[in-house]
């Protein structure tokens, strides 16, 4: 299977284009239109070389708050040799368009496009640059929740073009995931996928559940309901919902519509606030 992904560019309108656009923030979820990724709103990391980054997630009390995500920006030769800086954080990467070269457990990867990795905290992963293309991934991370009798995950690299889809049941392979862990895998607490669906399929129902999600829109369109409303989305596009908010799909076509899914799983819910580090 070959597919692209979409990557926002950055730049900045013209003083002619009209500011109305889709973007939205309730109390419910947030639409982040492709149009505002643009580079006034980008930002930096410490110990980054020649890298910038939109930040799309962050924890938010009364939100979402498991999880941040990233649209990392590489120049060639750019990267880093410390780039997370907090000992308790997990990570995924996504490659969406270059070449990283990832170094993690004394063996060093070469993620392309569609390229996955799952990163245990404390790992001591490096990345960088290496061609000469721009590289750009989705980094998403979270406090990894240890469980006494569980061991930590392990290092995950994968790439999506190697993995066979799992088809939803009755959908006639019209909706399916593609999963880089297993489900039954209780150490992780955690999963990020790709949910593809062909013209005319759809959620035929209205998810509510405990799980956030962070949807990032690497392909297609579709008009995707959200709470009370229905909003039309597309390649570049974010989508950004709290636990409990109602939610549907229509993939109306012409081609597939596929979204980079996070979700929080596998724990007992928190019956103490969270305490700020």
């Amino acid at each position: 299977m070959s597919t692209t992904y979409y990557a926002p560019r950055g730049g900045h309108p013209g003083q002619e284009q009209l500011l109305t656009d889709r973007a939205i923030f309730t109390d419910a979820y947030a639409v982040i239109p492709k149009g505002t990724m643009r580079d006034i709103v980008t930002s930096f990391l410490p110990f980054w070389d020649d890298t910038r980054l939109w930040v799309i997630a962050r924890p938010m009390t009364g939100f979402a708050e498991t999880f941040s995500q990233y649209i990392m920006e590489v120049q060639p030769d750019g990267g880093s040799d410390r780039p997370e800086t907090d000992p308790e954080a997990e990570g995924v990467l996504f490659v969406v368009e270059g070449t990283a070269t990832l170094n993690v457990g004394g063996e060093t990867h070469e993620m392309t496009p569609g390229g996955y990795a799952y990163l245990p905290p404390s790992s001591g992963w490096t990345l960088r640059n290496r061609g000469d293309e721009t590289l750009r991934f989705h980094w998403i991370r979270k406090a990894y929740e240890a469980v006494e009798g569980l061991d930590t995950p392990d290092v995950l690299v994968l790439n999506e073009q190697d993995i066979a889809p799992n088809v939803m049941p009755g959908t006639e392979g019209k909706w399916a995931t593609t999963r880089f862990v297993d489900p039954a895998d209780l150490r992780h607490d955690m999963h990020v996928t790709i949910v593809t669906f062909e013209p005319g399929a759809v959620i035929p129902f209205l998810e509510t559940h405990v799980m956030e999600h962070g949807l990032y829109v690497l392909e297609g369109k579709a008009a995707y309901r959200l709470n009370n409303d229905w909003v039309e989305v597309e390649a570049g596009d974010y989508m950004w919902l709290r636990a409990f908010c109602p939610q549907a799909c229509y993939a109306g076509g012409p081609g597939k519509f596929r979204y980079l899914l996070y979700k929080d799983v596998n724990r007992h819910m928190s019956l103490r606030p969270r305490l700020s580090r």
